[in-house]
């Protein structure tokens, strides 16, 4: 078998979705020890890892669940997400950026995924790449009237913050 048993991962869903994270935990962790190559059941380990603050712990989870092809596209998401901010919580700057510059291509529509691009690229010093960025994120979401007043001002100024006249 490939995958654990569906009872047994809707227990850890149960355990984790109740607040009882270390049961969740200990729960996954052995599921993803009996599974190695189920990518959806490492993916959930490194979420209730992420979710516990055991961030160092969580990264080879999210590494083994994003090389396996069978991760759905949701999980996929989450995962490039949840590696790259905790790259960046640990310091692993470039790691970060690699993660979610992915991340933010392959699912271009995703703001959180740009907002957190946008803190990695602030810690490696790409602060003018991380205003565009965050500027046009703003100019695209905000609900702010005042802000979708000047969308078209604040998207073209982001292409370029340095033009003057």
């Amino acid at each position: 078998m490939t995958q654990p048993p569906p009872a047994d991962l809707a227990e850890a869903e149960r355990a984790y979705q109740a607040g009882r994270f270390e049961e969740a935990r200990e729960l996954l962790v052995a599921l993803s020890a009996a599974y190695p190559g189920d990518a959806e059941t490492a993916y959930r380990a490194a979420s209730v890892h992420d979710r516990l603050g055991l961030e160092a712990e969580a990264v080879p989870y999210y590494e083994r669940c994003l090389r396996g092809a069978e991760l759905s596209d949701a999980s996929r998401r989450g995962a490039l997400l949840g590696l790259g901010s905790t790259y960046r919580v640990l310091g692993r700057y470039e790691e970060a950026v690699d993660t979610l510059r992915r991340g933010a291509e392959r699912y271009p529509e995703d703001g959180a995924l740009r907002a957190f691009l946008a803190m990695a690229l602030y810690n490696t010093g790409g602060h003018h790449e991380a205003t565009a960025l965050l500027l046009r994120l703003l100019a695209g979401t905000s609900g702010d009237e005042t802000v979708r007043a000047y969308r078209r001002a604040i998207e073209h100024y982001a292409g370029d913050l340095d033009a003057t006249v």
